[in-house]
């Protein structure tokens, strides 16, 4: 079979969760952008992102460029972690937070929702021009929250919700920001309490629900600056502590990453995902250090400059088909004709 006969790929952009550790993929989306032909979220067909990835997500899904994105993170991450104050004032009151966060939320939610309307207004996710998957957690009912585009005649909501609802609600991160309660009185919290790297998600909502062919899809998987911790010698309740939420995003990465090794076929049949990410060492880049945003751009900038020629042929040689939504925000074409709404594989 010659390269012209070959079926469509499907692609997918997938994000993780990592508070302002989302400089890094951020910084990495920029730096390829700046070598396309057309806005990065042009060439995806489904863009999953968790956390500080769902709001990177909803940013290109409504048009943003990755360098919008990442100047956010520069010019707002300072004031969304209250480390704009110079280094004598923002020491005495990371001793105080620490403090408090014993008790209570760590950060208020204010100055993140303030930056996110900044960005993205008062636009609603069905703004978006890319099938969109965000996860989020509803702590009462314990069950998942996913927000999605209309991109099936049965996602009939999300698509009215608004854009900043969505992404403080996957951005909700317990203990250091409060759960963000919606336009409807919905309270929920961080999406990366069940799927912090959200590719397991985006490869069975492309499957199980966009019913794309498993052998079809490359999917681009881009983490937070991985570290490396070796367990506590003692086993109880307070050495354990602090390596908990390690220990559970790990094991969720983990398990996701198979899933969608396997139901792509990925490693013993053929190469299907590409996973970007690097190891740092353990405590410099936190979630909440916006003292590190320098370093974490210069990591994404160098790490897409070894990767754009890899990555280029398999993702970036064309763009996607367009997404239209089979729900529009427009009275006048509030339902659409599936047959252009969906993806439909070659025969």
């Amino acid at each position: 079979m010659s390269v012209d006969d070959m079926p469509p790929a499907y692609k997918i952009l997938s994000i993780d969760g990592g508070g302002i550790r989302g400089v890094f993929p951020a910084a990495f989306l920029a730096k390829l952008e700046d070598h396309l032909d057309a806005p990065l979220a042009s060439y995806f067909d489904l863009i999953a992102g968790t956390s500080t990835g769902g709001i990177i997500a909803i940013a290109l899904g409504l048009g943003l460029t990755a360098k919008e994105i990442l100047k956010l993170y520069e010019e707002q991450g300072p004031a969304i972690f209250d480390q704009q104050h110079g280094a004598i004032a923002n020491f005495l009151l990371q001793r105080w937070r620490g403090a408090r966060h014993l008790c209570a939320s760590k950060y208020s939610s204010k100055p993140l929702h303030d930056a996110l309307i900044g960005v993205l207004g008062d636009r609603r996710l069905g703004e978006s021009r890319t099938r969109l998957v965000v996860p989020a957690w509803h702590p009462m009912l314990e069950r998942v929250y996913i927000y999605k585009t209309a991109h099936h005649p049965r996602l009939e909501t999300d698509y009215k919700v608004s854009a900043v609802d969505a992404a403080m609600a996957t951005a909700a991160a317990p203990t250091f920001l409060d759960p963000h309660t919606t336009e409807d009185a919905i309270e929920l919290v961080d999406g990366g309490v069940w799927a912090n790297n959200p590719i397991g998600v985006a490869s069975i909502e492309a499957i199980g629900m966009l019913n794309l062919p498993a052998d079809r899809l490359k999917i681009l998987s881009i983490g937070t600056i991985n570290d490396v911790k070796a367990p506590p010698r003692w086993k109880g309740k307070l050495p354990m502590v602090t390596s908990m939420a390690r220990l559970f995003m790990a094991g969720q990465s983990h398990s996701a990453m198979g899933t969608a090794k396997i139901v792509t076929g990925d490693v013993h049949h053929r190469q299907a995902i590409w996973r970007i990410d690097q190891t740092a060492p353990l405590g410099r880049y936190t979630l909440d250090n916006a003292r590190r945003i320098a370093e974490m751009k210069n990591r994404g900038f160098t790490e897409a400059r070894e990767q754009l020629p890899i990555l280029r042929p398999h993702f970036f040689a064309e763009q996607a088909k367009e997404f239209v939504p089979f729900h529009s925000l427009k009275p006048e074409s509030e339902s659409i004709d599936g047959k252009k709404s969906a993806l439909k594989p070659a025969a």
